[in-house]
């Protein structure tokens, strides 16, 4: 199929429809009815014979691919360990250890932060771990589920994607040296990408502006009503929400005789992540570290870890006679049940996705958008196209799969055009690769059809659209500043360490300006009085 507009109807039907009715489901459905009908000429008979395919041949590809069933393994193992751990007391053990220290909302948000930057290595692993295990105490703190989305969502792929030792690195390496592989650079792609890490603007100001609003207890767009909702009556949920699964409190909560040690849940959680990491290494092959872990099976360690945390919780909780088998298995289950509208949406995303491959939605795009660039604003561009793309199509590595082997080359040839190529490479090359990673996650945190956002939603109990709605003002002002201050200066030649100083700089004076100071209630307010 040609590329044309009306590739890009699915996923704008998907994202409006999901904007407007708050229902995910429904909307991705309806984005893949359309996507269907399309492939199959658009005819009027085509209608009624796309919309059975829409379960019966989409949903069902993608739940045959094996990385697909790996993370829905994955993912229901992590819910069924939340369950345990949270009906053998270890949950609460972690909640009051935390709130020792994290008495306040202002402490509990930059705990959850710092959490999120501990679990670096695996983007999904950080946002099912940090969203489950921090609800708790969020909760406790009056923090809105919403802003625990946020904070889960702008610290998983934004430092998944910019570190070293991540699932991610492999991946993005490999994209980068086959593109170089077609130019005159004489450089590896290994160290096109580490060089490109100094103008990754947009993953590092997410990241800062995580810490900044935590720290400062300012806050903007819906996010503030969000936060004022909570704080004042310690409602943590909008009114109505959907979360797409029973409440399941009354089915975990431990007997008053269990004791609360938080080791309970600290070891399992350190076997997740220890045997996560170590599958890495064992499933990967290379020189160094780096390049073993970046060539390892992201998925397949997580099914493991996952596994050996459930193997350890369960030798934890029969040991010291905290459950019975019974009680194991009813636990597990209640965790699984929390986590399966995640898979159902998980699924239906994948469908839409593959739709959109086969729609050659990303091209349209590029083409589109990519006509005529000059050389000092491709970044800035690129940034943009990379954005737009994730955003329809909800998912930042295929992104990074179409535009990475035209972004490079591009690149070139507008460098060589104007006889600014170098063999020892150019910021603007380094640039290219680095805003194409960026735009990408950018993209990937504002559509409501992205997995991890859906991953990031769900591990923190939050509704999926009331995520989206008050994570996007934070992107749009973290991203811009990204273009403007960041992008911008490095086409025509500014230093990278002086635009990331500005950016920064001017990320936390327009916090102080657009931000709203939301009041903690009165029993934190006199804490944090205390502390000053």
């Amino acid at each position: 199929m040609t590329a044309t507009w009306l590739s890009i109807l699915p996923p704008l039907l998907a994202i409006a429809l999901a904007l407007l009715t708050r229902q995910v489901i429904p909307a991705l459905l309806a984005g893949i009815w359309l996507g269907a009908w399309l492939l199959e000429g658009a005819t009027l008979t085509g209608l009624g014979t796309s919309l059975l395919d829409t379960v019966s041949v989409y949903i069902v590809d993608a739940l045959a691919d094996r990385d697909h069933v790996m993370i829905v393994v994955a993912t229901m193992m992590i819910g069924g360990l939340v369950g345990v751990i949270r009906r053998n007391g270890g949950t609460d053990g972690i909640v009051k250890l935390v709130t020792r220290w994290a008495a306040t909302p202002r402490r509990g948000q930059l705990a959850t932060g710092g959490l999120g930057l501990a679990i670096f290595f695996d983007d999904y692993a950080n946002s099912l771990v940090v969203g489950n295990t921090m609800r708790p105490i969020t909760d406790r703190l009056r923090i809105s589920r919403e802003k625990l989305a946020y904070i889960v969502d702008s610290t998983a792929a934004p430092v998944a994607a910019c570190g070293l030792f991540t699932t991610w690195i492999g991946y993005q390496v490999g994209l980068v040296d086959d593109a170089v592989g077609r130019i005159g650079l004489d450089q590896s792609g290994f160290a096109v990408f580490v060089s490109s890490l100094r103008y990754a603007f947009y993953p590092v100001l997410a990241v800062v502006l995580v810490f900044a609003i935590a720290g400062s207890r300012r806050d903007f767009g819906p996010m503030v009503r969000a936060e004022q909702r909570a704080r004042q009556s310690g409602t943590v949920l909008r009114p109505g929400s959907n979360l797409g699964s029973a409440d399941t409190e009354t089915e975990l909560r431990p007997e008053e005789r269990t004791p609360r040690r938080f080791l309970n849940a600290l070891v399992p959680i350190l076997a997740l992540v220890v045997t996560t990491f170590v599958g890495l290494l064992a499933t990967g092959s290379g020189n160094t570290v780096l390049e073993i872990m970046g060539n390892g099976d992201p998925f397949a360690a997580l099914v493991w870890g996952s596994f050996v945390a459930l193997l350890v919780a369960a030798v934890l909780s029969f040991g010291q006679r905290l459950l019975s088998l019974g009680q194991f298995v009813d636990a597990w289950f209640a965790g699984i049940k929390s986590v399966l509208y995640v898979v159902i949406i998980l699924s239906a995303a994948w469908a839409l996705s593959a739709l959109t491959e086969k729609l050659k939605t990303a091209e349209f795009l590029a083409g589109a958008l990519s006509e005529a660039l000059p050389a000092s604003l491709l970044p800035v561009i690129l940034f943009v196209l990379a954005a737009a793309v994730a955003f329809a199509t909800g998912t930042s590595w295929g992104t990074m799969g179409i535009l990475t082997p035209l972004a490079v080359p591009l690149a070139w040839s507008l460098l060589q055009a104007q006889g600014a190529e170098t063999a020892g490479g150019h910021p603007i090359i380094y640039a290219s690769v680095a805003t194409v990673l960026a735009g990408a996650v950018w993209g990937d945190h504002c559509s409501p059809i992205s997995d991890t956002t859906v991953i990031s939603s769900l591990a923190s109990q939050c509704d999926v659209v009331d995520h989206v709605r008050t994570q996007i003002p934070y992107a749009l002002y973290a991203g811009a500043v990204a273009v403007v201050v960041g992008l911008l200066p490095i086409g025509f030649g500014f230093p990278w360490w002086a635009s990331f100083l500005v950016s920064i700089a001017v990320l936390l004076l327009g916090l102080r300006l657009l931000g709203r100071h939301v009041p903690d209630d009165a029993r934190h307010a006199e804490t944090e009085q205390a502390e000053a």
